[in-house]
């Protein structure tokens, strides 16, 4: 790639000076690539765990249910986006730039297609599990299931429509990526995709957070009311009943801390003035492939269903193994 002159005569460096720059920061380029293939093949391992599981009841039963759609859906999706992030930082420690525009448009669409699915999840377990006396909640708790396949589609009608104005300004976008990762004094190019799409990309995320945050908020409220209720009429301060919420709770919790991280693990990428090799970048590259790999292996131990089945799956293997 031909050297691409700014304003203030700032240049993106070109794939004949990328080696300099890998031996520079040879050490956490190593460190990276370490940290984020132990994420991945553990949340790639979960993921497929929960896709396969349910592949299984599917060819028994010829049906699924919500639920298990929903799971799949979300399991398939964090499998492409943490493959696509590893090829992402491939490329960029290679110095192939060309490929860069295409990988951050599927990075955005696979990473705000499993946010919403994560979101619906939790919408899902909100309307399940809790009662709340308000018509619009009841009309929800009832329809919920059917209205799965809907929320499905609607989720991958949204994120195609996004992704593709993404594609109109990638190639902007992943030179302004190019000038703040990988040079310290860069002056961006054009600065309304430099800034309005950084803007439009946290605004259509903030969406599915907001609602993310409500059914959590919800689901919290009931639990810890229903498990006070249950403290004062048990009897003994350790019932089956009181551990069971409590766990719940702390489920709840946990979803939520990851996915507040993963929503400003986003925001920190748009703001893009990380440079590859520091430790704002490798902190933020772990945060963003946690997320989908702790939270899948959560949602396989809390789901009762899910968690036998994987148990036998894994027993069957380890007995083919031997």
């Amino acid at each position: 790639m031909t050297e691409i002159v700014s304003k203030n005569a700032s240049v993106v460096p070109t794939g004949k000076s990328g080696f300099s720059l890998l031996k520079m920061i040879g050490a956490d380029r190593t460190l990276t690539l370490l940290l984020t293939a132990a994420q991945v093949l553990t949340g790639v391992s979960a993921n497929g765990l929960i896709v396969t599981v349910n592949a299984i009841g599917l060819i028994k039963q010829r049906k699924i249910a919500a639920l298990d759609l929903l799971l799949s859906c979300l399991a398939i999706s964090r499998i492409f986006l943490q493959l696509d992030m590893v090829f992402f930082l491939m490329i960029i420690f290679s110095g192939k730039e060309f490929i860069i525009p295409a990988t951050i448009v599927i990075i955005l669409f696979t990473n705000e297609l499993g946010l919403w699915f994560a979101t619906w999840l939790s919408v899902f377990y909100c309307t399940k599990i809790a009662s709340i006396p308000h018509w619009l909640f009841l009309w929800l708790k009832m329809r919920i299931s059917r209205l799965v396949p809907w929320l499905i589609v609607g989720s991958l009608f949204h994120s195609a429509i996004t992704s593709a104005i993404y594609s109109q300004h990638a190639w902007a976008i992943s030179k302004g990526i190019l000038f703040n990762f990988l040079l310290k004094n860069a002056t961006q190019i054009n600065e309304k995709e430099t800034y309005v799409m950084p803007i439009f990309f946290i605004a259509s995320l903030t969406l599915p957070f907001l609602i993310f945050l409500t059914a959590v908020a919800l689901l919290i409220f009931f639990l810890v009311k229903h498990s006070l209720r249950m403290r004062m009429m048990a009897t003994g301060a350790g019932s089956p009943g009181q551990s069971a919420h409590t766990s719940a709770v702390l489920s709840i919790l946990s979803f939520l801390v990851l996915h507040f991280s993963h929503y400003m693990v986003a925001i920190c990428f748009c703001t893009q003035k990380y440079q590859i090799g520091s430790l704002s970048f490798l902190l933020c590259m772990l945060l963003a492939v946690v997320y989908p790999s702790i939270h899948s292996i959560i949602l396989i131990f809390v789901n009762p269903k899910l968690k036998q089945n994987a148990k036998t799956l894994l027993l069957g293997l380890c007995k083919g193994c031997q």
